[in-house]
């Protein structure tokens, strides 16, 4: 018999989706910008350490902000 992986909803950008349980803010981004070298991260309206996307797991009801950052003149 196949195991199904558990599942939570979490706010992403403004849009509740669903994902495994165990995932971190890490493999959101790389979801979400798979080639991004210049984002920022808010987890329930608090900015994130990028050192701390690998380790920080999301949970059920989190709100993940994940934005791009634009130079220009």
């Amino acid at each position: 018999m196949m195991s199904v992986e558990p599942t939570i909803l979490i706010a992403l950008n403004g849009v509740e989706v669903s994902v495994p349980a165990a995932t971190s803010i890490a493999s959101l981004v790389q979801r979400t910008l798979p080639n991004a070298r210049a984002y920022a991260v808010e987890l329930n309206r608090v900015v994130l350490a990028r050192r701390d996307h690998g380790t920080r797991l999301v949970a059920a009801g989190d709100h993940v902000e994940i934005v791009t950052l634009v130079g220009g003149g």
